[in-house]
């Protein structure tokens, strides 16, 4: 398809690289068929590396088609939706593309949720079954009790970490640390109710015929938001297969390709290039359950990792790392990544010592990733890049939906054949996401921006309620209604703390019950958080306050926190 030529509201054009088509061909199959095809061409060739053991690709289909086999066997049905609680590690492949193969709906919960979290990613999807790592079945157990019966899982399958590790490691370049090795081979006592993963996989179940279509829904990951709990995002086959072709064109992949899996897969963006991705292009994943600065130069060098999609923090996080004149970074070719922006003078330091340029990229969960990118061969820095295949990103007015000039802010809209179909079971807040304009449906996505006259967007705010830290979205609401839990908060507001490694961190401004004032201290709120809330999640620190400040209808008046929280933050600097 030739490219079409630059235009006022498509300047990027002029930029778009030449070895890329401007819209893709999108195969009519199931993500399942991907590994189907990548098992016949390069069986013996390792689709996951974890610890210096292989996983080859006829392998992961073997596997894969034995759980399906299983959890049909257990009653999963078509359409029916099996929950993905782990650590990225090959069995998070497996189980994967086994509940695909069953032809039914893969629900990605974050492994770093608690058991009061974890309730919600049983009931609101109607799962049935769970697949999780042995760490965390006694989350899923907790949770699972305290549901009414009708609403409960009935079957769990639990693996451990090192049921696919090498009981020892051919060189010290792959041991993990001592700590990041006790957890992974531990063994809990595990719920009486739930099936260990050999077992199930022992049993050797043939799964009836692959059947779902293009249109069916293969995967639905939860964003949460301004008000209430997280929501379902409906993705169909056809529009995750968008990016995870599109992923692997932009980004030079191929089945050489040998890709550095640390993102987590649970994450819409790991999802996209640290598993749907590689294995449509036959490629390598090195996978890391935890991120290590040491183990990922030391990776890096011994596989000779040549694509690594991460988020910023991780890359400040490895040049700092003692040992970097010992690492062999001259692999890389493709470095690229999101969530936070990239520094200047980082960047500046890959480029003039190991020749590397970051291309950042946008996207969301609705967006099954990115829907915008920054082409590897041109890439500007704090930039989201330019609309990436069949992609039409418009900046307009929040109000009026006026479509705005280069330069100005406005919210920026999304169209394209990656953007979701819609929330789960929530028509309002789907019909709210969404906006018709010039007879196209635009995705709203609540971020504000700007683009410039080469047609590249810039991030400048954002209209809903979200902190970033370090690349993982934290949604107020979210960490209120958890807290209003706690017997001594009256009230509570969320607000957003700079920090200097993570980028914004997590502050809670409180105020106390009375038989609480003087007793219950900051750290006591903190250490109840972090017992209840994923890590990411829970706020770091807290201020008590008499009262919140209230708008005439009542509503808490966060924004004013907010910026009283800047002030002082500017004030200190």
């Amino acid at each position: 398809m030739e490219a079409a030529a630059p235009t006022p509201d498509r300047p990027h054009i002029k930029f778009w690289p030449k070895r890329l088509p401007r819209e893709l061909v999108v195969p009519e199959t199931s993500l399942w068929f991907n590994l189907e095809v990548s098992a016949r061409r390069y069986p013996r060739k390792p689709a996951a590396l974890f610890f210096g053991r292989e996983l080859t690709f006829l392998e992961l289909h073997r596997q894969a088609e034995a759980l399906a086999g299983w959890l049909q066997q257990r009653g999963v049905r078509r359409g029916d939706r099996v929950l993905v609680y782990l650590q990225n590690c090959p069995q998070y492949m497996v189980a994967f593309y086994a509940v695909l193969r069953a032809d039914a709906v893969v629900v990605p919960v974050n492994p770093m949720n608690r058991a009061e979290e974890f309730k919600h990613y049983i009931s609101d999807p109607e799962a049935k079954v769970a697949i999780c790592s042995a760490d965390l079945a006694a989350h899923v157990e907790a949770a699972n009790a305290e549901l009414p019966e009708s609403q409960r899982l009935e079957h769990l399958v639990v693996t451990r970490y090192a049921d696919a590790m090498p009981e020892q490691f051919d060189t010290p370049a792959e041991a993990p640390p001592a700590a990041m090795e006790a957890w992974l081979r531990s063994d809990p006592p595990l719920p009486a109710w739930a099936t260990r993963w050999a077992d199930a996989l022992a049993e050797r179940r043939v799964p009836g015929p692959a059947t779902a279509q293009a249109d069916d829904l293969a995967v639905m990951p939860y964003t949460s938001g301004t008000t209430g709990l997280p929501k379902g995002c409906m993705h169909t086959h056809r529009t995750i297969m968008h990016n995870t072709i599109g992923g692997g064109q932009w980004g030079h992949g191929s089945a050489e390709t040998v890709t550095l899996g640390v993102v987590p897969m649970f994450h819409i963006t790991g999802m996209q290039y640290c598993l749907l991705s590689p294995i449509y292009s036959g490629a390598t994943v090195v996978i890391m359950p935890r991120w290590d600065r040491e183990l990922a130069g030391q990776w890096i060098s011994r596989y000779k990792v040549t694509h690594w999609t991460c988020i910023p923090t991780m890359i400040i996080d490895l040049l700092g790392s003692p040992n970097m004149a010992r690492f062999d970074l001259s692999s890389l070719r493709y470095l690229s990544g999101g969530g936070a922006a990239m520094p200047q003078a980082v960047a500046e330091r890959l480029h003039q010592q190991y020749g590397l340029l970051f291309a950042e990229g946008y996207g969301l969960t609705e967006t099954a990733a990115p829907s915008h990118a920054n082409p590897p061969e041109r890439p500007k820095l704090q930039c989201l890049g330019m609309p990436i295949f069949g992609v039409d990103a418009r900046v307009v007015d929040p109000v009026t939906l006026e479509e705005l000039p280069p330069g100005e802010v406005g919210e920026i809209l999304i169209h394209g054949p990656m953007v979701f179909k819609g929330y789960w079971r929530q028509p309002e807040a789907t019909q709210a996401a969404f906006v018709d304009i010039d007879g196209k449906r635009f995705f709203r996505s609540g971020d504000l921006g700007r683009m410039d006259e080469d047609g590249y967007f810039f991030l400048t705010d954002r209209l809903k309620r979200m902190i970033n830290a370090s690349g993982f979205k934290v949604w107020p609401a979210e960490v209120e209604a958890l807290l209003y839990q706690h017997p001594d908060v009256q009230e509570a507001c969320i607000i957003a703390s700079r920090d200097a490694y993570r980028g914004e961190s997590v502050k809670a401004v409180i105020v106390l019950k009375q038989h609480a004032k003087g007793k219950t201290s900051e750290e006591q709120i903190v250490a109840w958080a972090r017992e209840n809330m994923a890590a990411y999640k829970y706020p770091r620190s807290v201020e008590f306050v008499d009262a919140l400040p209230k708008s005439g209808s009542g509503k808490v008046m966060w924004r004013l926190l907010q910026d009283q929280e800047n002030q002082r933050v500017a004030a200190a600097a």
